[in-house]
């Protein structure tokens, strides 16, 4: 039976518009680091690179190359940790300068791929698509641990609205917000749909 995150992971991907406490295991990502402005041009590269290498994952049994406990299952969607520059940070004024961003893109990945098996991927696809990006891609296991999260409908630029009702829920159960650090989940392309329509599951992490 072929996995779906959104039938079987759904606490983790599909929250509700309001705040909830979480907490997240460990799981498997390629990742890709970068800072700039989101809205420029090159940042569809980053993304590209993140694909490229998942589907190459999914489709490697057609390539004669199945891992060991192989299943049929739906890429995950993409995401990001973002922060902002030392100078993003103190100049900050409620409004952020995305030039000043600072990310890091992933994709999950399933517990079947092991790093040897993503590294052989990550070769292969550079390969067959040479990009100087691939040089900055890695393969890592990270743990969220206790965070709160909520589902985003609207712009990107509507987000510190959400992030705000989520830092009163954090005050309300006896919990702080970490840092301003803060994950996202693309549920919506952005290509396709209207930004009033966007999807898009926000996280931090909190302290106890």
């Amino acid at each position: 039976m072929k996995h779906e995150w959104k039938k079987s992971e759904k606490q983790f991907y599909l929250p509700k518009a309001k705040p909830e406490r979480i907490t997240i295991p460990e799981f498997k990502f390629f990742t890709i680091e970068g800072a700039g402005n989101p809205n420029h041009a090159f940042f569809a590269d980053y993304i590209g690179i993140l694909y490229a290498l998942s589907y190459g994952v999914k489709m490697s049994p057609k390539k004669g190359i199945e891992p060991q406990g192989y299943f049929d299952y739906t890429v995950y969607p993409l995401e990001g940790i973002w922060d902002l520059t030392e100078d993003g940070r103190s100049s900050y004024d409620g409004k952020v300068n995305k030039d000043e961003l600072v990310f890091k893109l992933m994709i999950r990945q399933p517990d079947f791929v092991s790093k040897d098996f993503a590294l052989h991927i990550l070769e292969h696809t550079k390969k067959k698509k040479p990009h100087d990006l691939f040089d900055k891609v890695t393969f890592e296991t990270i743990t969220e641990g206790e965070c709160i999260q909520m589902l985003h409908v609207g712009s990107y630029d509507s987000e510190p609205e959400s992030f705000q009702i989520m830092e009163e829920f954090a005050e309300q159960n006896q919990c702080k917000r970490l840092s301003k650090i803060h994950k996202e989940i693309y549920l919506s392309d952005a290509r396709k749909v209207s930004p009033e329509k966007l999807k898009t599951v926000l996280r931090f992490s909190i302290a106890p």
